[in-house]
């Protein structure tokens, strides 16, 4: 297939670390000529880069394979990320499919271009198996002006009996720190202000960095040696495991002159004996132990919260243990997932299977509590003045920011804002949940 004046779309599904990469792919296709679309356009190929945490994920692919036949009946549809690792005979079933490619496969997406054609029937699969994935790819993703999503960690050795996702991406294994770091450098150097650090277990940073399973450096070392990289103003640390986020990296963030205060921490349940079912590395004690040296050295810092409902043996006596635990401990917001099986899983084959509309109510029980707890913390707020990175959208006049601390903040469109950081005095706290704001000089006026 020639890419003379060809054109490319993409959609990515799932988690940072598939925006980190879609990116990837999209600059290798555009590098070679094609022309980024958007993805309701007519375009010459479509991307899909896919997810696997939850059964909805399996079903937007066929939506948005469907999006794109729409928009070109003749593109043709390339499907990438963990679904297709994981079902990728399944995903060449689908109408309009006419390539699927594995984990391994995936970044050389352009050697498998010259030749595809339209499929007649079925789309041809290259997935290897997924022992063979051993190697890394650096990726990071430009999705705004504002931010990047920056991976510096693949796969994961964890066996937890909820998750696919070692079956889907392979062992963990390590971006190099110059190879990081040369990233940082070029994503400075597009005067983006914030970095987000992903990957999906990136506690575990430094195993694999060298082909080998030894730790030549280690989390802490990665983010000392990005904290003097010139010219990013904020870098977040994305999803961390509670084991591994030790006491020197949050001695380090307090210190840090880039790194926000804002950790998001999974616990999955706040029962000691479902922790152990799930085959998680820590119990109840270790996690309170982490949020409040947190709260120790930084009494201002954003604690988010990953926390699972209706895991199979999960009565109402232990999901009531996870709610006290979570409603008593000093943390900001929760992202509550509900429990669904998954093939090829242990917890799948367990016994003491909840209901699905029981695990509604807990999901619903628990978002209640998340935003109890968010708007609690944005109390504590009112009144500083905190620097914010605001963003490019306009929504109905209006823009939006974050405080390094994950405050969302609003105020009226200003393009002269947009990627700018300012410091702002946090006002009151508006319907929609997002926080007005005066300059300094303008809350100085209204005091005078």
């Amino acid at each position: 297939m020639s890419n003379l004046h060809k054109t490319a779309a993409y959609h990515t599904l799932g988690c940072k670390l598939n925006f980190a990469e879609t990116s990837t792919i999209a600059r290798q296709l555009t590098d070679a000529g094609y022309d980024k679309v958007s993805f309701d356009d007519r375009a010459d190929i479509y991307v899909i880069n896919t997810c696997s945490v939850t059964e909805n994920a399996d079903r937007e692919c066929k939506l948005h394979v469907k999006r794109a036949m729409k928009a070109n009946p003749e593109g043709l549809v390339v499907i990438v990320g963990c679904y297709a690792q994981l079902k990728p005979e399944e995903i060449s079933q689908i109408e309009g499919v006419d390539l699927v490619l594995g984990a391994k496969e995936k970044f050389n997406i352009l050697s498998y271009l010259d030749d595809l054609k339209k499929s007649e029937s079925e789309g041809i699969v290259h997935s290897c198996e997924i022992e063979e994935t051993d190697f890394f790819i650096g990726s990071y993703s430009i999705g705004d002006r504002t931010r990047a999503f920056l991976k510096v960690q693949d796969g994961c050795d964890y066996k937890c009996t909820y998750c696919t996702i070692p079956l889907a991406r392979g062992i963990s294994r390590s971006d190099t720190i110059e190879n990081v770091l040369k990233n940082a450098k070029e994503i400075a150097e597009r005067d983006i202000k914030e970095i987000v650090l992903t990957g999906v277990n990136i506690g575990d940073y430094g195993k694999g960095e060298f082909g080998n399973k030894r730790h030549e450096h280690t989390f802490l070392d990665l983010i000392s040696e990005l904290d003097q990289v010139e010219g990013i103003e904020r870098i977040r640390i994305s999803s961390i495991e509670p084991n591994l986020l030790k006491d020197e990296s949050i001695e380090l963030v307090s210190k840090s002159k880039s790194f926000v205060p804002h950790f998001h921490i999974p616990l999955q349940s706040g029962s000691d004996d479902l922790l152990k079912k799930m085959k998680r590395r820590y119990l109840t004690k270790l996690y309170n132990d982490r949020v409040n040296k947190i709260r120790e050295v930084m009494p201002h810092a954003a604690i988010g919260v990953d926390v699972i409902v209706g895991f199979p043996g999960e009565t109402e006596e232990k999901f009531m243990e996870t709610y006290q635990f979570l409603n008593e401990l000093p943390i900001t917001y929760l992202h509550v997932f509900t429990y669904s099986e998954r093939e090829n899983t242990e917890a799948a084959e367990m016994d003491g299977v909840v209901p699905v509309a029981e695990r509604k109510k807990r999901n619903k029980m628990l978002r209640i509590l998340s935003e109890k707890k968010k708007m609690a913390f944005y109390q504590t707020q009112l009144g500083k003045t905190l620097p914010v990175l605001w963003e490019h959208e306009n929504k109905d006049g209006k823009m939006f920011g974050f405080t390094e601390n994950y405050v969302r903040v609003q105020k009226d469109f200003d393009p002269a804002s947009v990627n700018q950081i300012e410091f702002l005095n946090l006002e009151k706290i508006l319907p929609d949940g997002t926080v007005s704001v005066q300059s300094s000089y303008e809350s100085f006026l209204a005091k005078a």
